[in-house]
């Protein structure tokens, strides 16, 4: 078993001051890091019906296109607002330090396509819950949330009790 702790390195002060920020660019330099992100949350996932595979801007659509392809499905982008082109859904949303607005083209997700929602970090889940409200707006069900990281102290858990949720490093402080 891996320890992906020894990737992930400490940014204090940014992007904020008295934010923490937790880099995942070692484990993206790391092809046997990747594969075993990618083995845990195919390992995970594998036996449920899965259309669909969502990654989160920015760093979540690298681990979700892995998936996508490990999967053999599409892939669809959870994106900043402005970034899509043509007709879009967006939410807006409250994140650890500020707000933000969150989109998918509307022709993104079919009614009854089952996603699996896949980010590198789970901090106070805003994010993630906008996530599942677009493709829940466009009549897909979200099968569940995969997170390379989750700061457990932020409790973005309580955001998402409805949805079933994979993390592979925990930080409790």
């Amino acid at each position: 078993m891996l320890d992906l702790k020894q990737y992930i390195r400490d940014f204090p002060d940014f992007p904020k001051p008295g934010i923490l920020f937790k880099d995942i660019s070692p484990i993206l330099k790391s092809s046997e890091a990747m594969a075993y992100v990618e083995e845990r949350i195919y390992q995970h996932f594998k036996d449920r019906k899965i259309d669909l595979v969502a990654g989160a801007e920015s760093r979540g659509l690298m681990f979700a296109s892995a998936l996508a392809e490990r999967f053999e499905k599409g892939l669809i982008m959870v994106r900043k607002q402005g970034k899509l082109p043509g007709p879009t859904k967006s939410v807006a949303y409250d994140i650890e330090y500020g707000s933000a607005v969150m989109e998918i083209q509307e022709d993104a997700v079919a009614p009854g396509q089952r996603v699996l929602m896949v980010d590198d970090l789970l901090a106070t889940g805003g994010t993630a819950s906008a996530a599942s409200q677009l493709i829940e707006s466009a009549g897909g069900f979200v099968v569940g949330h995969a997170f390379v990281i989750e700061l457990s102290f932020l409790q973005g858990r309580d955001q998402l009790k409805n949805y079933e949720i994979l993390t592979l490093v925990n930080y409790e402080e």
